[in-house]
């Protein structure tokens, strides 16, 4: 039996709105992705629906420019074609693009803002966890900076100057303030505190193949 369809993992990912177009033109379409899609199908049968998939019902020339994990919502960016696509990925890929995100984090946050910088790797134990590894981790940094309170939680505006694989998780717990529902890096009181990961893209901004500096923001859904 193939072992990746031994167990079919829970996902029940949302289905209102299906899709939610921010912005159409020629070159690219960007999208507000909710949390609990999959930004891209996974390698399991049961994994298929995604952001992507949903969008080439519609679009089947679209390809995805970067990712969201499944729990964050927010800004996601496909391009149409392939002279597009190859204009804005060495954007992304030169660190050019300007990201935030908004994130609402367990405990006060004392500092008005701050950068963390420190390597991230595969927690080889806890997959697909990820670690502050600094002998064998990638580097990593996000700048931060706190935008309110709450009873017991901190509101956070973050900067990603790198595009880890869980970085701004990973970072926030090393920070001693996790993301509210974070299921990999919470426990406890941080855990239950929402029913969703409250982490969220804000914001996009990139040089569009036109000339013109372009910037996308898909509204706080918490």
């Amino acid at each position: 039996m193939n072992a990746l369809s031994d167990v079919a993992p829970i996902y029940n990912p949302p289905l209102d709105p299906y899709v939610s177009l921010l912005h159409r033109d020629a070159d690219f379409l960007v999208f507000d992705k909710p949390s609990g899609l999959l930004s891209v199908p996974g390698r399991h049968p049961a994994l298929q629906d995604s952001l992507l998939t949903r969008v080439q019902k519609e679009f089947p020339q679209a390809l995805i420019v970067h990712r969201l994990d499944k729990d964050t919502s927010g800004v996601v960016l496909m391009s149409l074609n392939r002279k597009a696509h190859a204009f804005i990925a060495a954007q992304f890929e030169a660190r050019t693009t300007r990201k935030s995100y908004i994130a609402e984090v367990w405990g006060r946050v004392e500092d008005e803002e701050g950068t963390v910088d420190l390597p991230l790797a595969i927690d080889p134990d806890n997959k697909p966890r990820h670690r502050v590894d600094t002998d064998h981790g990638k580097p990593a940094q996000t700048r931060w900076q706190v935008i309110g309170y709450g009873e017991n939680t901190t509101r956070l505006r973050l900067f990603p100057l790198t595009g880890r694989t869980h970085q701004l998780r990973v970072h926030m717990k090393a920070l001693g303030h996790v993301i509210l529902g974070d299921e990999f890096y919470a426990d406890g009181e941080a855990l239950s505190a929402a029913n969703r990961l409250l982490l969220h893209a804000e914001q996009l901004s990139f040089r569009h193949p036109d000339g013109s500096d372009v910037t996308f923001t898909a509204p706080v859904p918490f």
